[in-house]
């Protein structure tokens, strides 16, 4: 199974208006663009823990060409970003790794696992621990995905963060990264956004890490410059 590789540029809009004002932006230069149903999500991230472990007692959940690829992204990733995550009724095992030197949480280029998996959120939680891996923080979104020629787009309003967009496309371990990473650019340049910077993004994300419990489940915004 080919590993894919994500490719994902973050968007900060901010407040309320900004993100209204974009939508008109979408629409004019989109208007046929298919626009998903409203999630909510919960987001759980994990830190250290024992992959070993891990893969050994999430294997019966798994397909074996699932468990195969989760073992490739193992070896072969720098970095990791560990997530389990609740959307639509469904429980998901989410790991990213990066791509040279991007981070996991929040780079420009990674690697993706993502899976639904028969169990419930709790009681993922509790097989990441019982692996030896540490909460790092509590997530929870709104969340409306559009589907763009090329890519998708996300717009999120993300407690701590206010409304943030992603633009992502996906892509084979083959393909040129840069070339992507460049078109994805022009796309969000044309509508008058700009790349929040990979330094803020992780003040923003350490800021919230240490202050979750505050933000989790509420629509309370900071501001990390």
């Amino acid at each position: 199974m080919a590993i894919s590789k994500e490719i994902e540029i973050k968007c900060l809009l901010g407040e309320g208006r900004n993100a209204e004002a974009f939508r008109a932006k979408l629409a004019a230069r989109y208007p046929d663009a298919k626009v998903l149903p409203a999630t909510s999500q919960l987001n759980h991230y994990f830190v250290n823990g024992d992959f070993s472990v891990l893969k050994e007692k999430i294997s019966s959940f798994l397909s074996a060409e699932q468990n195969q690829t989760l073992a490739e992204i193992i070896e072969q990733g720098k970095s990791f970003s560990v997530r389990t995550r609740f959307v639509d009724g469904k429980v998901l095992l989410v790991i990213k790794a990066s791509i040279g030197s991007d981070t996991s949480d929040n780079g420009v280029s990674r690697m993706e696992f993502e899976e639904a998996v028969s169990m419930t959120l709790e009681e993922l939680d509790q097989l990441l621990l019982s692996a030896n891996f540490q909460y790092q923080a509590k997530w929870s979104r709104e969340r409306v995905e559009y589907v763009l020629p090329n890519m998708n787009m996300t717009l999120d309003k993300k407690a701590g963060y206010g409304y943030l967009s992603e633009f992502e496309t996906v892509i084979d371990e083959n393909a040129d990264v840069e070339e992507t990473r460049a078109r994805l650019m022009k796309e969000i340049e044309s509508l008058g956004l700009v790349e929040l910077p990979q330094e803020r993004i992780e003040r923003m994300f350490a800021y919230y890490n240490e202050h979750w419990p505050e933000y989790y489940g509420t629509e309370k915004v900071f501001t990390i410059n």
